[in-house]
């Protein structure tokens, strides 16, 4: 897959990149990512993937946009209250990038959804669609980058069991859903850790796809943005997991 002059001009920052290059550029172009969630994490994940060349954004979301929303979701306007955020999204994309292939999914992700990325993206909210995307990002031998978002802190992962052998699944680390978990509009978010989290959600996944640096895989990313400070947490495969070690 040779790169046009267009792309050339675009990509020439990342080409000039030892770690990318022109090879990493095309296997961006290469690329197919389904994000799952066109929020405060998957808007700011899916416009730098754009702006990254991945060929084909698969975005996955059925709510529409609220005030509310506007004070961390900076992909969105005032004039999109009321808008379907994975149109409006997608729209956007295609504006950063005319050449992308964005397929925009109105829907929520379910148990029985068949997303198209090769690699998946988990920019949700609530735990079962976690743990659906963990056991579908497994089964079908993909990897699964992962996100969320609370108060001042942020997290991100790379869930590659189904791809690496002894690679931690997400049910590793999150065995279970929480009982003290909160749905996201009854805790409060600093919308610029969302920003921060997102964009680290888009370089994991830039990353994986170049083969570039090292990965997340087996370690979460902890930011603590009331502190200004960043922690890793190492993860080992639970031998009793029900999803990888089944």
């Amino acid at each position: 897959m040779s790169l046009s002059p267009e792309e050339l001009d675009r990509h020439r920052r990342h080409i000039l990149l030892k770690e990318i290059g022109g090879p990493g550029v095309q296997k961006l172009r290469a690329a197919s990512v389904s994000i799952i969630g066109a929020g405060a994490l998957g808007g700011p994940a899916a416009l730098y993937l754009a702006a990254a060349g991945v060929g084909r954004i698969e975005i996955w979301d059925d709510d529409r946009v609220e005030r509310s929303n506007l004070q961390r979701q900076v992909q969105f306007a005032e004039a999109d209250t009321g808008a379907v955020k994975a149109e409006t999204l997608g729209a956007r994309i295609a504006a950063l990038d005319p050449s992308i292939d964005v397929r925009v999914m109105a829907k929520r992700f379910a148990e029985d959804s068949r997303p198209e990325g090769t690699v998946l993206v988990d920019a949700s909210d609530n735990f079962a669609t976690r743990f659906a995307l963990n056991r579908l990002a497994h089964a079908s031998g993909r990897a699964l980058v992962s996100a969320a978002v609370s108060g001042w802190t942020g997290q991100v992962g790379v869930f590659a069991s189904g791809v690496i052998a002894q690679a931690p699944c997400y049910q590793c680390w999150v065995p279970e859903a929480p009982p003290a978990a909160e749905a996201c509009d009854e805790v409060g978010v600093v919308g610029a850790v969302t920003g921060l989290t997102g964009s680290i959600l888009a370089l994991e996944t830039v990353k994986w796809i170049t083969g570039a640096g090292d990965p997340l895989i087996g370690r979460i990313l902890v930011i603590d943005g009331l502190r200004s400070e960043t922690r890793t947490v190492r993860l080992r495969r639970d031998l009793q997991c029900p999803v990888c070690s089944a």
